[in-house]
């Protein structure tokens, strides 16, 4: 009876865990919660709670960034850091507002409605509701792969770029300034001609707090290490920089009532309480005007998040699900735009902070979603005295580390032409926005490598000394046979490439009028359009009136698949066709 009954439960056990594998893939915390380990407890709990006193300030920093009120950044922290914990693959990711996204909502939502009205807000949750539907069409119909056209100079570039222009942005507020600015110049144009009516106590204020910041990050950590502070209670003071110029901050504001008496601009009364449901107004004129925005926005946070993602998963041994990424951050998206949010994403600082301080799990996310829900329920009116220029300084100081010089000296040193492509991005979204600068990078980017490929490297090879190794006659001594010439092409073959390579073969033929026998080497070859199979038929047979003979070797296997296909290998011959260059320079005795 026993040998009877234990199959059956083996195999019951087997569907249940099979059923939970499938389901976990597409829900990815029925998977690590049903494996979560106690002694896993502890790191999520402080990384929650390290992450929640470094989040509450920067949201409300980056909610005014967006020209939406405080509130809405914590609204953001709430909801979506939970949807992403469900359906997130990242174990450590941490997901919230962010200053380039906040940028990029007050440009485009600015351009609609003027900011602290309630089109504008209203907006602002129509944005955040197209963001998470183009992510998660985007995570269904498994096309994560389209992020790859954003490649990494054009994304430093655009990061570089779009860091100062959230700094000078918030330049007015930290002197204490209302002046107009759409653009870089506009602002920093205004900011010089009213600097004298700059608000001394609002910029010492704010001055103050970027000095405390950089100290606090930089510099706290190492008499507090001579004092004999734990590591890990280090590492959570000098996370806690955010809180520690809010907490003074206010406190400063607030027992000298400078903003009765000096005119410091403080955010003012939050309401409490949770988040209200919100249902975004579908108007259609707004969501075409919005709607490129959207995709901007949804492309770049896609490649910041995965390469924060995949950099911290390597780490840990973890894998990253590229499409399902779009789909917990389309949900996570989703969710602020019900919840009085805006639009939001995975964060670098953030989600370095909440690795190092011993985040296991997304538990600790959940974790930090309800530390800000219950700011948002308990503690907002401590926020009333909360200068202004508080927040600006918070955000100064986060995007100041996103100005990349050493990649730009690097890629430089290394290739001229993805150089180019980040100065255009960096110059473009400085000059005419973000949207702008991603489109006119991308499509420098493209038409860099259309010219690069459109230029083959072909090279005349011989034999090394007595091996069956075949290298560029120009860079090492070889062996070379006057009947027989062997070219190896170092690129795919398509439309842009493939009078280059017609001209280049009929030219070396030309200068060795001996020759009888060419070997094409195809090592390098990966891929042959249409477009490059008419040409090499055409070559073969220009060839063939000159009186010398096609050989191909070393193709690939899918590339002889099409060839074989096309009927091209036929027409040459099979006895043509040879695995490797010495087996070919053998057969025409020239080994």
């Amino acid at each position: 009876m026993v040998s009877d009954v234990q199959p059956k439960q083996t195999h019951t056990g087997a569907v249940r865990a099979g059923a939970g594998v499938h389901l976990g893939r597409y829900v990815p915390i029925i998977d690590w919660l049903g494996r979560y380990r106690r002694e896993d407890l502890i790191g999520d709990v402080m990384a929650g709670v390290v992450v929640a006193i470094m989040l509450v300030p920067q949201s409300m920093a980056y909610a005014m960034l967006a020209g939406l009120p405080p509130q809405a950044g914590l609204y953001a922290s709430v909801l979506p850091l939970i949807l992403y914990a469900v359906f997130g693959t990242s174990r450590t990711l941490a997901v919230g507002p962010v200053a380039i996204v906040s940028l990029m909502t007050a440009t485009s939502v600015g351009a609609l409605a003027p900011q602290g009205t309630a089109e504008y807000v209203a907006l602002a949750l129509l944005l955040a509701l197209l963001v998470g539907v183009v992510q998660v069409v985007m995570g269904v119909a498994r096309v994560g792969f389209l992020v790859n056209f954003l490649s990494t100079p054009v994304l430093s570039g655009f990061t570089s770029a779009a860091a100062l222009v959230i700094g000078a942005s918030q330049l007015a507020t930290l002197l204490g300034l209302s002046i107009p600015g759409d653009s870089l110049h506009r602002t920093l144009l205004n900011l010089v001609r009213h600097l004298s009516d700059a608000n001394p106590v609002t910029t010492a204020i704010g001055l103050g707090s970027i000095l405390l910041l950089v100290f606090v990050r930089r510099a706290l950590g190492r008499p507090l290490a001579r004092w004999g502070v734990p590591p890990a209670a280090i590492g959570a003071v000098t996370k806690a920089g955010p809180l520690i110029v809010v907490v003074m901050g206010t406190l400063i504001v607030w027992g000298l009532r400078l903003h009765a008496t000096a005119s410091v601009q403080v955010v003012g009364s939050i309401p409490a309480g949770l988040p209200p449901l919100t249902v975004p107004r579908l108007d259609p004129d707004a969501v075409r005007a919005l709607l490129p925005t959207a995709i901007a926005i949804s492309f770049v946070s896609f490649m910041e998040s995965v390469s924060v993602a995949k950099a911290l998963a390597s780490k840990q041994r973890q894998r990253i699900e590229a499409n399902q990424e779009l789909i917990g951050l389309g949900a996570a998206n989703l969710g602020a735009a019900l919840t009085g949010g805006y639009p939001v994403t995975g964060g670098f600082s953030r989600s370095v902070v909440n690795f190092t301080a011993g985040a296991n799990t997304q538990l600790a996310s959940i974790i930090t979603a309800g530390l800000v829900a219950l700011t948002v329920l308990f503690l907002t009116p401590l926020f009333q005295y909360l200068p202004r220029t508080v927040l600006a300084a918070i955000v100064i100081v986060a995007v100041a580390s996103l100005i990349d010089v050493a990649t730009l000296t690097r890629v430089w040193r290394y290739d001229k032409a993805d150089a180019v492509s980040l100065l255009v991005t960096f110059m473009a979204v400085l000059v005419r926005g973000v949207e702008f600068g991603i489109l006119a990078g991308m499509a420098t980017a493209i038409f860099l490598y259309l010219w690069r490929t459109s230029r083959p490297h072909i090279a005349v090879v011989g034999r090394v000394g007595e091996s069956e190794t075949y290298r560029n006659v120009l860079r090492h001594e070889t062996r070379t046979c006057p009947r027989v010439m062997a070219v190896r092409v170092d690129e795919s073959l398509y439309f842009p490439n493939t009078r280059a390579l017609e001209e280049t073969l009929l030219r070396l033929v030309a200068e060795r009028p001996e020759t009888t026998d060419l070997v094409l080497i195809g090592s390098g070859i990966n891929f042959i359009d249409a477009s490059a199979l008419a040409v090499l038929e055409s070559l073969h047979v220009e060839l063939r009136g000159a009186g010398v003979t096609l050989h191909l070797a070393e193709f690939k296997g899918p590339v002889m698949d099409r060839l074989r296909a096309a009927g091209f290998i036929d027409r040459i011959g099979r006895d043509r066709v040879f695995l490797s260059t010495h087996q070919a320079m053998q057969a025409l005795g020239c080994a």
